[in-house]
């Protein structure tokens, strides 16, 4: 919705201001100069990106109008899934987690968790490093350093289709005074024409820089940004999960554990005290 606000304000402020100050709408439509900047910027786009990148782009798109994927009642639902997990842990042992770890899909115990459960990259997170556990993996040290990496990799993923936007933000600027210059060529070539002419093609010309500066700093760079923040905010889903499974490992109590888990959440979508209190209590025996 923000986005969306964001846009129109753009659109609004730019070309209201320009008509309100008397300027014509119909001198800024030149179809050739859009053509080379945006053709030159998508080509440039696909030059530099991998496969991967390009075909998540608009996905990613999608993903910015939406929001972040995350909400705050999804946080209080993981942060009760991880209790229910460490105490199944710690009172009846890891093995008895064995046959909601190895088949996930079937689990009783993460049904029980609807947003967790649709989740496929969250469940493979948390069952990957609660069976090294179960296998014997019991330095903490070790295992923070393997998330550390695994949440790396799944960052850069991510963040390949934030600069790779913030890239062609970078760039369309340039691709405005490129646009600028053959306009300014054209212009020289029709030296001849009378000042009605030249003018028309003189404001052609100016038009490329405007348009490109226009798509760098009033929309590219901005979801560029947006994106940026949407990517770590729900990154403190899996760094939630990390930190309560490290003190887990460590020995501490289930509600220690999530305690822990809960004090890594941005202000924005931390649940209460309270509130974490309230919905494990709620649960049923383990």
């Amino acid at each position: 919705m923000f986005v969306m606000i964001g846009l129109a304000v753009v659109i609004f402020s730019v070309f209201g201001g320009y008509v309100l100050g008397g300027g014509h709408m119909g001198v800024l439509w030149m179809p050739f100069e859009f053509m080379i900047i945006l053709g030159a910027g998508v080509g440039g786009f696909f030059i530099a990106n991998p496969k991967s990148v390009i075909t998540h782009t608009g996905k990613e798109m999608g993903h910015l109008f939406k929001g972040p994927k995350y909400k705050k009642e999804d946080y209080l639902e993981a942060l009760t899934m991880m209790y229910q997990v460490f105490k199944i842990a710690k009172t009846k042992g890891l093995l008895a987690l064995e046959q909601h770890i190895e088949k996930p899909e079937d689990s009783p115990l993460f049904q029980q968790f609807p947003k967790f459960y649709a989740d496929h990259h969250a469940i493979e997170f948390l069952c990957t490093y609660l069976r090294l556990m179960s296998l014997g993996a019991d330095n903490p040290h070790e295992l923070v350093d393997l998330m550390d990496e695994d949440l790396e990799a799944m960052h850069h993923e991510h963040q390949a289709v934030a600069d790779a936007v913030q890239a062609i933000a970078d760039a369309v600027p340039a691709l405005g005074i490129v646009a600028a210059v053959l306009g300014v060529i054209h212009t020289m070539g029709s030296i001849s024409e009378p000042p009605e002419v030249l003018g028309k093609l003189i404001g052609g010309a100016l038009v490329g820089t405007f348009f490109g500066i226009l798509v760098a700093y009033g929309f590219m760079a901005p979801i560029a940004s947006g994106l940026k923040a949407i990517y770590h905010a729900e990154g403190k889903y899996y760094q939630a999960m990390k930190t309560g499974l490290i003190a887990h490992l460590s020995g501490y109590a289930p509600a220690i554990s999530v305690e822990y888990a809960r004090n890594v959440l941005s202000p924005e979508y931390r649940p209460t005290f309270a509130q974490v209190e309230e919905a494990t209590a709620a649960l049923p025996p383990a």
